[in-house]
Parts: C-alpha cells; structure tokens; sequence
C-alpha cells in the first residue's frame, strides 16, 4: 500500500504545483487589474461606477488586460519616442530619497538578468565550494568591475551559486578563472539538477569531451 500512495502522489504532484503555480498568477494578474479598475473608478463619474464594477465579475479579463498593457508598454518602450520618455522617467525617479536607492538597484538587476545583450545566468559552470574537494555547480554573471577588480590580480568571473532546493537564493563568489570548469549543460537543465538535489541528471551533450580546470597561474 505504501508503494501504491507514494507513486499516486509522484502523479499527483508535479500537475498539482502546476496548477498551483498558474492559479498564482492569474491571481497576482486579477490583483493588478483590480488595482487598475480602482484607480479608474475613482476619477471616473457616477454614472459609469456600475459599469466598471461589472467588470470585475468577467473571469479572465484581469489576465487578457494585464498580458496587452505588457505587451503595450513593451512596444512603447523599444522605440526612440518611449525610451526618451523612460529615461526622463528614471531621472525623475532618481531624485527621489530611499525611493532611488531601491529602485535603481531592481532596474540594474532586472536589466542584467533578462536583457537580451546581457550575459548573466547564460552559463553553468563547476566550482569548489564550500571547501576544496567539494564541487557544486554554479552560473557565470560577469567579471568583476569597479573597486572591487582593482584590488583583484588575474582573471576573476563573478560566479553565483544557488542553495538548493530554491536556487532563488545563493551566495555571490569571485573567482579566478582556473579554478571554473565550463559546462555544456544549458542553464535549464543545470537548474533541473540544482532543484532536484541531483536527482534529474541532466544528459551530456553529444560528443562533446569533458572539460578540464584551466592550469592554475603559479603566481595566484
């Protein structure tokens, strides 16, 4: 019996978080259409109150209105008109106390992790941590730049390395290059096997040769 429920709850599983995780969003989606409406109700006149509540009862609107004001502002941001109006708007934001601090730091971020010219979490590396002899697999994010690299000799990668089973959180590492080994393995499968705690081994690329540690500079 117990052999039956554990493989009816391996069934279950995956198609309940699934769904858990989609009800999730629409939710979040319902939310920010619901804030919208709000918003518009309250410079709207008294005759159209009604009508705008009504609105709220249409299941699925909240999705359809938040995925075409996505997609909207995406449109007006990547052409020359809207990327002037958002730099104005960065500038505005930036003026203003703690708000400026926070808002920077996600937009820098945010801009890093999902631009498309950007190189971070694009590779999976292998990496000795949290001693030596102990090997974890880990995501190039860049090199190191500023201060930091000044007081850096060799080449250095910035190298984050998620916890698992949440690779949402981690620890940020700067490395010299020799001690990375480089990864076929996509960032996808990397972190199927970072959330699995290495149960779902991802395959290795075909004819592809392992790599080895770059020889290690004697003067580091």
């Amino acid at each position: 019996m117990k052999r039956f429920l554990v493989a009816g709850v391996l069934v279950w599983l995956p198609l309940a978080i699934t769904v858990y995780v989609l009800l999730w969003l629409v939710g979040l989606m319902d939310g920010v259409f619901g804030a919208l409406l709000s918003a518009v109700a309250a410079i709207a006149p008294a005759s159209a109150q009604s009508g705008i509540e009504r609105l709220r009862d249409w299941p699925g609107l909240g999705v359809v209105v938040v995925f075409v004001l996505l997609l909207a502002t995406g449109v007006f941001a990547t052409n020359f008109f809207g990327q002037w109006w958002l730099r104005q708007w960065d500038r505005l934001v930036g003026k203003i106390p703690i708000v400026k601090s926070i808002y920077s730091s996600v937009k820098q971020v945010s801009d890093t992790l999902f631009s498309s010219s950007g190189q971070a979490f694009r590779e999976a590396v292998l990496v000795q941590y949290p001693r030596a002899g102990a090997w974890t697999i880990a995501f190039v994010t860049g090199k190191p730049g500023g201060e930091v690299a000044e007081h850096l000799q060799g080449d250095y990668l910035s190298i984050y390395v998620p916890t698992t089973p949440n690779p949402t959180s981690g620890f940020f590492l700067m490395l010299p290059r020799a001690d990375v080994i480089e990864l076929d393995m996509s960032v996808d499968a990397a972190l199927k096997y970072i959330i699995s705690m290495g149960v779902v081994v991802p395959a290795a690329a075909p004819g592809a040769p392992p790599k080895l540690p770059l020889a290690r500079n004697p003067a580091g």
